[in-house]
């Protein structure tokens, strides 16, 4: 049966009577610099429990744990269609609203953790105040349709004992999966001593930026029904080891409250390369990225971070893009953050919650304060707003640009709103037939259609095929290792989240070693930029002493060396290429000394 091509947008859609399929834009590879990336510290994780958590708000407690009547919170006069609510995220979100609250952060001073709680002008006290503040301000221009509170905790960052995130819930319309959707930031800041509460610590890219980026969507989707609660949250003790993520996601688990996805946004305003950035990052320096936005998560095959990182961008690319003024570039990253770095989405993926990053292309410093040749922005008394370069009274040179976190402020709640919208994800069985794939959709609930997304060699997807009915057939276009996720499709035309991966590769690239099944997979993704995933196939269980993944350079020089364990499945180490000499890279599989695979993978900057 003749397809029918139609450009929509820079995505290309293939329609049939029973098959639809899209085409991602592919991500353009970014050269990084050569700076050498000096290692700061291991984001530390405290030793010391938090102790006496308290949601200051029994009513927003009830909400997120679902104890609560929906009805009460669905306002007729807001919407729930997706169309509006796309059409109002590009047109409602306000970068002089988000400069008007960058500016109002940095006049306090000074938001270390352990700073003043006490001013009413200086300090972290003042500064979570005014949020609650606005969050209550959001609720009462939209008859109470917000909820504000504190997540009180005990525990003892620098020399300070109690402390408080602060956060608002906008209900749920359904209680039936109570399931909540978190877009956070982290609210503190810092200068060189991350228990300085003297210094000059406007921290308005990292993280005023993100902290804005939260608020501004708690004015923009409080105006709006969703069916899933969503929760605005800014956490306290990020820059001394995720403190305040830690607390929430403690408290999630003691309250039974199940989360679906967290947002995190750090570091997600700036728009200028620094003589630093923390690898994979930016150069040279002095270049301007006002269109990138990257995305940080966990794991390989099968992560459902990963998962929630394709389904960020594809909603993108989807409802925002052909309506976008300025047209954005989401990368999906190979690590979970920068080399060396953390952030609050790590507390809640390491108990079991789906989580990503986001983070700016471009960044100023790659936090090493201790050097003393360090003359970047971050983590220092110069992450400021900009500069008044001619004396007039007025900043002329901007180092974070309002207009690029408006765009990144859309991306976000396109997510968090279709998320928050959509339909029940399905579980699926998966069978190969010659170069097609048999589907055969589970779900509890019937859907009018579902979505195929299959991808190959990158995170992303390669093509997304949609099918009516619970049953499909999915042609590939040649000889490959696929990975097949499904996504439910209500009669509004939402998506649901994917679900977990399988695997199937079409014969013919493959000659499993030995005959025993067991073989390297091409790198993720190749060329690469700081970081790549290494996998085994292992496609039937053997007996073995040890194995090992070796990666050399060109010359032979042995640069890393990964134990790993062969069980059955795929088997998956991912590789830190950092700021290395770029090129072509060796990877073998060593099984009892001798080499039973070997590929090649590439690294650019």
């Amino acid at each position: 049966m003749k397809l029918s091509v139609v450009h929509v947008a820079g995505i290309k859609k293939k329609e049939h009577s029973s098959l639809n399929c899209y085409y991602p834009r592919q991500i353009e590879k970014r050269k990084l610099s050569e700076f050498i990336f000096l290692f700061l510290f291991l984001l530390p994780f405290s030793s010391l429990a938090q102790t006496n958590i308290i949601c200051t708000n029994p009513i927003a407690e009830q909400v997120m744990a679902g104890n609560y009547d929906p009805a009460a919170y669905h306002l007729s006069l807001f919407s729930d269609d997706p169309n509006v609510i796309s059409q109002g995220i590009n047109d409602f979100i306000n970068s002089d609203s988000l400069k008007a609250d960058l500016e109002k952060l940095g006049t306090f001073f000074n938001r270390n953790t352990a700073s003043d709680t006490v001013s009413p002008t200086r300090g972290i006290g003042a500064a979570r105040r005014w949020v609650y503040q606005k969050f209550q301000q959001f609720s009462t221009s939209n008859s109470g349709h917000l909820l504000s509170s504190y997540l009180q905790f005990d525990t003892t960052i620098c020399t300070m004992r109690r402390h408080r995130d602060v956060f608002a819930v906008l209900p749920g319309t359904d209680t039936s999966d109570h399931s909540i959707i978190i877009i956070e930031s982290h609210l503190d800041s810092r200068c060189v001593d991350n228990c300085d509460t003297s210094c000059l610590a406007e921290g308005i890219d990292d993280n005023g930026s993100g902290t804005a980026l939260v608020i501004e969507l708690a004015r923009v989707l409080s105006k709006y029904n969703f069916k899933h609660t969503i929760v605005f949250l800014a956490n306290i003790g990020e820059e001394q080891g995720l403190f305040g993520s830690t607390a929430f996601v403690n408290y999630a688990q003691q309250k039974s409250i199940d989360i679906k996805a967290v947002l995190n946004n750090d570091i997600v305003g700036g728009v200028l390369c620094g003589h630093t950035s923390s690898p994979p990052s930016c150069s040279p320096f002095g270049d301007i990225d006002s269109t990138e936005l990257r995305v940080f998560s966990y794991g390989g095959f099968n992560s459902l971070h990963k998962g929630l990182a394709r389904y960020i961008k594809l909603q993108y690319q989807e409802r925002l893009l052909p309506i976008a003024k300025v047209p954005m570039l989401i990368s999906l990253m190979a690590a979970e953050d920068r080399t060396g770095r953390g952030g609050d989405h790590i507390p809640f993926r390491q108990r079991g919650y789906t989580a990503i990053r986001f983070t700016s292309a471009n960044e100023n410093g790659n936090a090493n304060v201790t050097d003393p040749g360090y003359i970047d922005n971050q983590h220092t008394s110069r992450d400021v707003l900009g500069y008044d370069t001619n004396s007039d009274g007025s900043l002329d040179s901007f180092l974070v640009d309002v207009h690029y976190l408006a765009r990144n402020a859309q991306i976000n709640a396109e997510a968090a709103a279709i998320a928050a919208i959509s339909p029940k994800t399905p579980d699926f069985d998966l069978s190969l037939n010659g170069n097609q794939f048999n589907i055969t959709i589970h779900s509890a609930e019937s859907y009018p259609k579902y979505d195929i997304g299959v991808r190959t060699l990158s995170y992303d997807f390669d093509s997304v095929y949609t099918i009516y009915g619970t049953t499909g057939t999915v042609t590939t276009p040649g000889s490959a290792i696929y990975y097949v996720s499904v996504a439910s499709v209500d009669s509004d035309g939402v998506e649901s989240l994917f679900s977990g991966e399988k695997m199937e590769h079409i014969t013919g690239i493959h000659d499993p070693y030995s005959g025993k099944g067991i073989y390297l997979m091409p790198a993720k993704p190749n060329p690469a930029d700081e970081a790549a995933t290494i996998s085994v196939v292992v496609e039937k269980t053997i007996t073995y002493h040890e194995a090992a993944i070796v990666v050399m350079d060109s010359n032979g020089n042995v640069i890393k060396r990964f134990p790993i364990e062969l069980k059955k499945g795929i088997n998956e180490v991912l590789f830190h290429h950092g700021y290395n000499p770029s090129g072509s890279y060796v990877y073998q599989l060593v099984i009892d000394g001798n080499i039973a695979d070997a590929k090649k993978m590439i690294f650019s900057r």
